[in-house]
């Protein structure tokens, strides 16, 4: 119904009338008639005896799971030809547990894959699992700190034994969640970026990078993690605002003149101080450019030097210079040719170069050094200052910048093949567009890649030094040979050095970014040539968070450039957050993540796959998990289940009257079919969302889709059309018009359940089976998905029945204002001066009569003059009166509204007495104050809405 309720002037002086609230239903006054099941004549045919009375989605879904898993549904065929649609998962840590955001992330896949697939698409879905080196080495590194030991007392070989023996045992708990969710991918493709197949393709990408100059070793400022002992790359460090100082001190001039202040927040770091930097344009320090001063504590003599870096308005406009420790230092001090001193040990302790500091956590030495400071009377002040810190992600302390020998990857030409792929072809689209600037900025950002890592589990890089017997340690010197394995090494070292050469390997590993940033193509077979990489790749479409457009997304694109000339995705579909309750992002930090396990176990994955889905607002947007963690209760996955539940009710419903037959043996509704006006209306309906499903789905509008889904199967399917035909699926109904509304049920209720298993993949599998008695091998999942038969579309026909609906709730409104028994039939007259609604309402005047309770309906273009005490109210136009004579005793149905009247108001004066008693607000929990506040506001509403009553009776 649409618009609002409106009062005819002339009527007002006739009949009280008032604006009408939305429809009210009181218990059972119009139950569903699968609830009370008022047709006793009705037998269970076979479909509905094997469909349960209550939907159970545990068994259910663990059933249909373990059905698609054992008989490879999801098998992907490169041979079967057509046009493929591939997605690889963006794979989850072998050390990972199922979260909200996997849930959310692996669903929106899953519908897309499952619609791509019922279009007819030659479909993969391939799953796999990152083998994490930082997290698995911390977990086994904790188990051997608990045993007394450490990893060099196992060694390397059976340090990785004991990995590869974890990961067997533990390492595929996320993969087996995932089952959970019904995921549709090819689990016989199950990939590990350790596996033989994926190690074969790092190595070959390593070689040919090498060989073509783009990996290089070099002595650089690298990010290092002092809890993992390993470099880790600007995308595993998490930019963390703190509240910390700024300690300003005096570093003398060295010929006595005065002195230059400056200003940091890391004081412990001035000990590898090698300048003070001072803006060529400041006219406050020009005169001191090329002189020197003496570095407190150490006694060091230091030049001052101008560079273009410095902001003049930040602290003094002085700033000291520590190449080894400081990123832009690190570039000053290349640009000046400054000496780069390194104060720090791995372990975050102070080295020899630190002085009477050495072996102090840099912690401590920070606060022993300021006190010198002070001591000495250098310091000038300490302020408070918030800044940001850069913490290792996996390590979880803050980061140093450390000079350091490791393995590079000259970005610029890999950055550069991504972003010519971008301008020429627009490749990757992503969608929504604003992420393609964030992308672009992103890759003409970038530096040179450190890849190698401190650690035992990984790819060890395929390097081989040429180590002598006096000299066996690798030195930043020690020549080497890049190889695929240690026999083309030794081959490539005789060659080079002779054959007495000693090798020994290198021992870092590849940062997991390397080898993921192969995934899309080293899954399918690459480098070998196979039918897979053949067909499948480029892959389709990425599905990822926008978080990890740095981490992931321009790695696969650049290596992909490199190595198969393509872009290796055509779409990257870029989804928002799943925040919790109170908007806030989830993470272990604040203890507010919500467990996807929990409310599987609840409500069913059915339930939360729509809800996740059904949530998004258009695309990239963050969803709001509503959760109650005192009850571990969802109101919007509880709302989802209860869409489940009205699905299942309906189809047993449905199947009660098909009287055994399938949807296939009854036929497809047509005009020759006999169809009255409510089902050629359902067809329109269906149609119309059949066409919007598909639009939204081809465009990533996941959530409108779902939304229009919920809409159509809730409300025009379930509460419109099963009451619409209840009368022509009696017994004694005629036979053509049962007939046609039993096609059109069953051919409606197999489309919604199409339509709907992209997101609900488990209820409507059962569901479609049961319906259709289809034998074993045969899926709803490889059904073909609906298309629109475009002629049944009827917009005006869609109109005239909203102008019906309208009126139906509009006399229910009445009815239940009135207090009007459902038993009680009565007169309705509805009264308009157009003719076009007159005859729209007189042709589904039947459904009128029958969902509105109405013994005698009254169409007509004026009204009488004395039509006695009527409740009357509006629906567009149409005048909407209800004779009350005969029907309602007015003098008790007033004495009725007095009395709940006078308890409310009671309740009222006692609720608001509370409230204003201090000693009670005082005291109260904040939550039992704020119910008392919402129990007021709900008392003072009925009481409204009472009093409206009253002045109408």
């Amino acid at each position: 119904m649409k618009g609002f309720f409106t009062t005819s002037k002339t009527l007002a002086t006739l009949f009280p009338l008032r604006p009408l609230r939305p429809l009210r239903f009181k218990p059972l006054l119009f139950p569903p008639l699968w609830h009370n099941l008022i047709y006793k004549t009705c037998t269970l045919s076979p479909m509905t005896a094997n469909l349960p009375p209550q939907y159970d989605p545990q068994a259910t879904e663990a059933k249909w799971q373990k059905y698609w898993e054992d008989n490879q549904t999801f098998k992907a065929d490169p041979e079967k030809g057509g046009e493929p649609y591939c997605v690889v998962i963006p794979p989850p840590n072998v050390t990972g547990s199922l979260h909200m955001g996997h849930a959310f992330e692996e669903t929106l896949i899953d519908v897309l894959v499952r619609y791509h697939r019922m279009t007819g698409r030659n479909t993969l879905w391939l799953p796999g699992t990152d083998h994490a080196s930082i997290a698995v080495q911390t977990i086994l590194e904790k188990q051997l700190k608990a045993e007394g030991k450490t990893r060099h007392d196992l060694g390397r070989e059976k340090f990785l034994e004991r990995a590869w023996e974890w990961k067997a045992e533990s390492g595929n708990i996320i993969t087996n969640q995932l089952r959970s969710l019904g995921v549709s991918v090819d689990w016989s493709r199950e990939r590990f970026t350790m596996d033989e197949g994926l190690s074969a393709a790092v190595l070959e990408a390593f070689v040919r990078l090498y060989d073509e100059g783009l990996i290089y070793r070099g002595n650089y400022l690298v990010n290092w993690c002092p809890a993992s002992q390993s470099a880790v790359s600007d995308l595993e460090v998490d930019q963390q605002e703190v509240d910390g100082h700024l300690w300003h001190f005096r570093y003398p001039l060295t010929d006595g003149s005065g002195y230059l202040e400056v200003a940091t927040t890391r004081p412990e770091t001035m000990l590898g101080d090698t300048a003070v930097a001072v803006n060529p344009q400041d006219d406050r320090y020009k005169h001191l450019i090329g002189k020197t001063v003496t570095l407190p504590i150490v006694n060091r003599e230091i030049p001052i030097i101008a560079d273009e870096f410095v902001d003049p308005t930040f602290g003094t406009g002085c700033v000291k210079v520590t190449p080894a420790h400081d990123p832009n230092d690190f570039e000053m001090g290349k640009r000046h040719n400054l000496p780069f001193i390194n104060i720090m040990n791995k372990d975050g302790t102070l080295n020899e170069n630190a002085g009477v500091f050495q072996g102090q956590d840099r912690f401590v030495a920070r606060k022993n050094v300021v006190q010198r400071l002070e001591n000495d009377g250098v310091l000038v002040k300490i302020e408070d200052y918030k800044h940001t810190v850069p913490y290792s992600e996996r390590g979880k302390v803050a980061v140093e910048p450390l000079i350091s020998t490791q393995w590079f990857v000259k970005i610029d030409p890999l950055s550069q093949r991504a972003l010519d792929a971008l301008d020429q072809s627009n490749s990757p689209v992503f969608v929504p567009d604003r992420w393609t600037k964030v992308y672009r900025d992103w890759l003409v950002k970038l530096k040179d890649w450190c890849i190698s890592r401190q650690l035992w589990w990984g790819h060890q890089i395929p390097a081989w030094y040429a180590v002598s017997e006096t000299q066996g340690e690798i030195t930043d010197t020690t020549p080497f040979v890049v190889a695929k394995t240690e026999a083309e090494a030794r081959e490539k070292a005789t060659a080079k050095f002779g054959n007495d050469v000693q090798l020994a390997r290198d021992p870092d590993v590849l940062d997991t970014w390397f080898s993921s940033g192969l995934w899309p193509f080293s899954t399918l077979g690459w480098p070998d040539k196979t039918k897979d990489l053949e067909f499948y790749y480029p892959t389709t479409t990425l599905v990822t968070g926008f978080d990890i457009i740095f981490f992931w997304v321009a790695r696969m694109t650049m290596m992909a450039g490199h190595f198969t000339e393509k872009m290796p995705f055509d779409t990257v579909y870029i989804h928002g957050l799943v925040l919790d309750e109170n908007g806030q992002k989830m993470s272990k930090s604040k203890n507010n993540g919500i467990d996807p396990l929990l409310l599987i176990g609840k409500y069913g994955t059915d339930a939360l796959r729509y809800t996740l889905v059904k949530e998004v607002v258009g695309a990239g947007q963050n969803i709001r998990m509503e959760y109650d963690r005192k009850t571990d209760e969802s109101k919007s996955v509880e709302a989802s289940r209860n869409f489940t539940n009205k699905l299942w009710n309906a189809a047993r419903f449905v199947m009660m009257n098909l009287e055994g037959q399938t949807p296939q043996q009854l036929g497809i509704p047509s005009v020759e079919s006999g169809l009255e006006l409510c089902d050629r209306w359902i067809l329109s309906r269906y149609n119309q969302v059949v066409q919007q499903s598909r639009n939204y789905l081809e465009n990533y509008g996941l959530g409108e889709a779902a939304k229009g889904l919920y809409e159509f199967i809730w409300g025009d399917f379930c509460d419109w059309y099963i009451e619409l035909v209840k009368s022509r699926l009696q017994k004694d109904a005629e036979p053509n018009s049962k007939k046609a509304a039993q096609q059109t049920f069953a051919f409606v209720l197999e489309g919604i359940l199409k339509l709907l298993h992209p997101f609900m993949p488990h209820i409507t599998e059962e569901i479609w089976h049961t319906l259709t008695q289809t034998v074993d091998g045969e899926c709803l999942a490889l059904q073909a998905y609906p298309e629109a038969e475009l002629s049944l579309i009827d917009a005006e026909l869609e109109q005239q029945f909203e102008l019906l609906f309208g009126t139906i709730r509009t006399i229910r409104n009445l009815r239940a204002d009135a207090d009007i028994k459902p038993s009680v039939k009565v007169r309705a007259i509805l009264q308009s001066e157009s003719e076009k609604e007159r005859q729209i309402i007189s042709d589904g005047g039947v459904y009128i009569q029958d969902l509105a309770k109405v013994e005698h309906l009254t169409v007509t273009a004026s009204l009488d003059a004395d039509l006695g005490q009527t409740i009357a109210g509006v629906v567009g136009t149409v005048q909407v009166l209800i004779p009350l004579a005969g029907v309602v005793d007015l003098a008790a149905l007033r004495a009725k509204l007095e009395k709940k009247l006078s308890k409310v108001e009671a309740e009222i004066k006692h609720t608001a007495a509370r409230l204003t008693n201090q000693k009670f607000v005082d005291k109260a929990t904040p939550d039992v104050v704020q119910g008392a506040r919402d129990a007021l506001a709900e008392a003072e509403k009925q009481a409204e809405i009472l009093r409206d009553r009253l002045k109408v009776f």
